[in-house]
């Protein structure tokens, strides 16, 4: 009998729901993707800083390309289930969360983590309104393409200088409802 593998987007959710907790450390190129797979790893994650930083450029500086590129490349070198941390969506409008996440499903990634950072240093946060339409227009895309991809939804408050423990739980509250497999 011919062995069918696993659905990534199945095997990597499952590993949200283990008894323990799922380490998911992130590699930000091949060499570290392989190094983290040979250690035990049960999944990967990307970086947004570590891969900027292998351009010898700042966090924040690669676009959509640039990291699903590198993501694709990460994905190459390990049989574990990649989520690729693709920041705010590389866009402000819902057709560009949606795209992104979209492209994101054809380089092979099991993941996807969509953050509520706005970019603005006056106002950092895309506000609540918008904030669960990005995601929910992720989760959309995330969930009926050609490959399924679990979403993660990011409340970035607090790295961003924003204590505010009752609006992230709202947020996260607000992410849930809006279609997010996972919480961060």
């Amino acid at each position: 009998m011919e062995h069918v593998p696993a659905d990534p987007f199945d095997t990597f959710l499952a590993l949200h729901h283990q008894d323990g907790p799922l380490l998911l450390p992130n590699a930000f190129d091949r060499g570290s993707a392989r190094l983290l797979t040979s250690l035990g790893m049960q999944a990967l994650a990307t970086t947004s800083s570590g891969a900027a930083a292998t351009f010898g450029r700042l966090e924040g500086s690669l676009d959509r390309d640039e990291t699903l590129d590198n993501a694709a490349a990460i994905v190459s070198v390990t049989g574990l289930p990649v989520s690729a941390d693709l920041g705010n969506g590389f866009g402000e409008g819902l057709d560009e969360v949606a795209l992104t996440v979209r492209t994101a499903g054809a380089v092979g990634l099991a993941g996807v983590s969509i953050e509520d950072y706005a970019g603005d240093r006056a106002a950092p946060m895309f506000d609540l309104p918008a904030a669960p339409a990005r995601v929910e227009a992720a989760a959309e895309a995330a969930h009926t393409g050609e490959r399924r991809l679990v979403l993660t939804a990011r409340a970035d408050n607090f790295v961003h200088g924003i204590p505010d423990l009752g609006d992230t739980i709202e947020r996260l509250q607000a992410f849930q409802s809006a279609g997010a497999d996972v919480l961060f």
